[in-house]
């Protein structure tokens, strides 16, 4: 399949034209990032979850368990926390992860 060059052309010229256009995309939305040590393992719900972070912002499946993403992302500047919960809808693992600074020691 043949992309027409005039189509390139734009969608190059649209790339390297956005950082100057003030609107840096992001996706997401942000979350209580301050009670993420308020997770525990095998012991809080995800009803639990939900209360303290609100809906997620993803839901997925991995190794057939129910996962939750919490996270921001954009251009310069990303945070996530995905919780996975067992059968029993506890949570069974998360991961947060973050490049802002401000989380560093989270």
């Amino acid at each position: 399949m043949r992309i027409p060059r005039n189509i390139i052309t734009l969608l190059l010229l649209a790339t390297l034209t956005l950082p100057f256009t003030g609107c840096m995309p992001s996706v997401g939305r942000p979350f209580p990032v301050q009670q993420v040590r308020q997770i525990e393992i095998g012991t809080t719900t995800k009803a639990e979850i939900q209360q303290i972070f609100g809906d997620p912002w993803r839901t997925g499946i991995e190794d057939g368990f129910r996962t939750y993403t919490y996270g921001e992302y954009s251009v310069k500047m990303s945070r996530d926390l995905v919780i996975r919960f067992d059968d029993k809808d506890v949570v069974k693992s998360y991961s947060f992860s973050s490049s802002f600074p401000q989380d560093e020691n989270l």
